[in-house]
């Protein structure tokens, strides 16, 4: 199993990786699979299945699909294009990808939301479908969103222990925390150092570098523009921006002798808090491992460097390197998909990643990094994913400010110790990947159960 960092952080488009992001890619597939084929489309359909189906409006999944269709990809989306893109589809009732000639698509009538019929691959299913002058489909193909941006089809699903058997041209190949400890032991190593090594063995170091240091950025950036932006987030909600005042509050206090201990909380809760309000808005974010999740893993980072002494950003690659590897062994053992395991799987995996990163530049051992993850997951086990109108925004953004204080206290509880405890990180993911298929389906992203039930919203 190899997951690279650029695999757990891909810069994107708000407001979910698996509703947005996925279906995006999955177009973008479908589109080069059309280009390669010696059918000559006339027009496409596509339905969305499952969790994209039941929140899919709230998700914007549908604004995504019809996008990716018109040739977008979440890496270079440019939100006044793409408004301006939608305007035009919707009015002439096709789409123009490059490379393809003018394909018939009417939102209206071939975007189906199909609540009836689950996949059985995965609770994140769409069926692209591409036609001929008559409306026959010519060609067609089922992806699987399955979290984080990751897309799959059937086949390739299959082909997964194949492909995981490439790990053997990695230095350091491992698919457990055991393995990993067992590695970080006889080698001399720190988790970041192998991950690295492993990076490098299939990347130029200026290449690697470049991108790594664009990750930090692009979270940076996010943090910064979620504080400086007030406003009411899109949906219908209503849902007021509360960064903005509450870091405006926090600025206000700084330096003041009479100010609890507990306010370093709301630092971090105001720098996780600013992402997912860019990811609510529709902005630019970096899956962390998801986008509902994305705030959690910057927000440390950034607690750490504003307010721990002796941080320094130059070893922010050692936090995500690190953190790239705890959400590697969850995503590969277990999930990190809220409509497959509910949030556990992604709160949980991104305050697991951060703990560990945390635990890492504080300057912890691979034992208590593992330690550190471990306890950030076990307190998380069993949350349900119920967004309310389908909505990434409530419970969502506030989830991901505690989600960053579990962190922030699982990475300080395992410096308190010599990184022996009772409950290993890989039976911990163990546990989260059961409750997860246990978990009744209304609590895994369906707003079917829950807050999205029990709250009021229209």
């Amino acid at each position: 199993m190899f997951l690279s960092v650029f695999d757990m952080f891909k810069v994107g488009v708000g407001p979910s990786s698996s509703h947005t992001m996925g279906p995006m890619v999955a177009a973008g597939r479908f589109l080069d699979l059309l280009r390669a084929s010696p059918f000559q489309a006339q027009g496409l359909r596509a339905s969305l299945h499952g969790s994209l189906a039941f929140t899919g409006v709230g998700h914007a999944t549908d604004r995504a699909t019809i996008l990716g269709l018109a040739g977008f990809v979440p890496e270079t989306y440019d939100a006044v294009q793409a408004e301006a893109a939608l305007t035009g589809i919707k009015a002439q009732k096709q789409v123009r990808p490059q490379g393809l000639p003018p394909l018939k698509f009417d939102p209206a009538r071939d975007l189906v939301f199909d609540y009836d019929h689950p996949l059985t691959g995965h609770a994140n299913g769409m069926i692209l479908m591409a036609t001929d002058a008559q409306g026959d489909v010519v060609l067609q193909e089922t992806y699987y969103s399955i979290g984080g941006g990751f897309v799959v089809t059937e086949a390739e699903q299959a082909l997964e222990p194949v492909l995981d058997a490439r790990d053997a041209t990695r230095p350091y190949p491992f698919e457990t925390a055991q393995m990993m400890l067992d590695m970080a032991a006889k080698s001399g190593k720190t988790i970041a150092d192998m991950k690295r090594a492993n990076e490098l063995s299939h990347m130029g170091v200026g290449e690697f570098d470049i991108g790594l240091a664009r990750i930090w950025e692009a979270m940076n950036a996010c943090i910064d523009r979620g504080l400086s932006t007030a406003g009411i987030l899109p949906g219908g909600l209503n849902v007021k921006r509360r960064a903005h005042d509450i870091h405006q509050s926090l600025q206000a206090e700084a330096g003041l002798n009479l100010t609890a201990p507990h306010t370093i909380n709301d630092w971090m809760c105001v720098y996780a808090m600013a992402v997912n309000e860019e990811n609510a808005a529709g902005g630019q974010v970096v899956t962390a491992p998801t986008n509902g999740a994305a705030g959690v893993v910057p927000a440390v980072a950034r607690y750490w460097l504003d307010h721990v002494p002796g941080a320094s950003v130059s070893r922010i690659p050692e936090y995500l390197l690190t953190a790239s590897a705890i959400g590697g062994l969850i995503k590969h053992n277990a999930s990190i998909s809220g409509a497959e395991c509910g949030c556990q799987a992604e709160i949980g995996s991104a305050s697991a990643m951060a703990a560990a990163g945390l635990c890492a530049v504080l300057g912890g051992t691979p034992l208590q990094v593992e330690n550190a993850a471990e306890i950030a997951l076990e307190h998380h086990l069993g949350m349900t994913c119920d967004p309310v109108k389908g909505l990434v925004q409530v419970p969502c953004i506030e989830r991901n400010g505690l989600g960053a204080i579990k962190a922030v206290s699982a990475a300080s509880l395992s410096m308190r110790g010599n990184g022996r405890h009772l409950v290993p990180l890989d039976s911990c993911i163990e546990t989260m990947r059961q409750t997860g298929v246990d978990m009744s389906e209304r609590y895994k992203e369906t707003s079917l159960g829950g807050l999205a039930v029990n709250i009021p919203n229209c």
